[in-house]
């Protein structure tokens, strides 16, 4: 059974890049396959790791939703609704070398979601027999893990910018992630942007009042800004990088 790692925090602290390099870094220190998740709605992890994602999951699931109401039913003729969702599901997989990449996307449409939902579920429960790690890019919320869609979740890093309101947003995640008895080995906070690579009092002081164990520190690095800029996978960026090598640093304390 796959170890799930789920990355989460507040929008803008650089937690996708953060999330493209552990996937980088797992797969370098032989770990992979790994099954990467966007599961963020504003999905981005794509261009992270430098991949063009053709289908995500919530395109799947709009589209059996829609055939259920449509006159001109796209499921072939003697194939059920489950299979063709599971034909579907497996067409949204994006695979690379060392890592899979799914989009879960999001549904737009109006109507009940509970059958294809409940498809999903069982995909990637399926899934997690066929990969050492699953790797979640989360919204901040982790709805994916608390609503049973995600199979479970043995390792949560929560990340932040160098901001008292940073890292009270993730001592929110963390109080959340207890209330939904999700239970994972693990639950530390890596804070991203940090200039030289230092934390001041203060933060350090709000690190405290929240109760959090911090992984690491991040430094702020203008690479990071330049390849984003320039859309260039910032998973890419050399192995000196500072970002990448505090990053490793933190991932080799971790012993995953």
């Amino acid at each position: 059974m796959a170890h799930v790692i789920a990355v989460a925090g507040k929008g803008g602290v650089g937690k996708t890049t953060l999330c493209g390099m552990l996937i980088q870094y797992l797969c370098e220190l032989g770990k992979g396959p790994i099954l990467a998740v966007d599961a963020d709605a504003n999905a981005n992890l794509n261009e992270v790791l430098g991949v063009e994602v053709q289908t995500t999951l919530g395109d799947v699931r709009e589209e059996i939703a829609r055939a259920e109401m449509a006159k001109e039913n796209p499921i072939p003729a003697g194939m059920s609704k489950a299979d063709y969702a599971e034909m579907r599901f497996e067409d949204a997989l994006t695979e690379e070398d060392d890592f899979d990449l799914l989009v879960m996307g999001r549904t737009q449409g109006k109507g009940c979601y509970c059958f294809v939902n409940g498809l999903l579920q069982n995909q990637l429960a399926k899934y997690q027999n066929n990969y050492p790690y699953i790797v979640v890019d989360n919204e901040a919320g982790m709805e994916h893990i608390s609503r049973g869609v995600l199979p479970s979740m043995q390792t949560a890093i929560l990340v932040s910018d160098c901001s008292r309101r940073g890292i009270q947003a993730v001592g929110r995640i963390a109080e959340l992630i207890k209330e939904c008895d999700m239970h994972p080995d693990m639950v530390g906070l890596i804070v991203n942007r940090a200039p030289g690579g230092r934390l001041n009092e203060g933060i350090l002081e709000e690190i405290q009042i929240q109760g959090l164990n911090l992984l690491g520190v991040v430094p702020q690095d203008e690479s990071v800004y330049e390849y984003d800029c320039s859309g260039k996978p910032t998973s890419k960026l050399p192995a000196d990088n500072p970002v990448k090598q505090a990053l490793r640093t933190i991932v080799d304390k971790m012993n995953l």
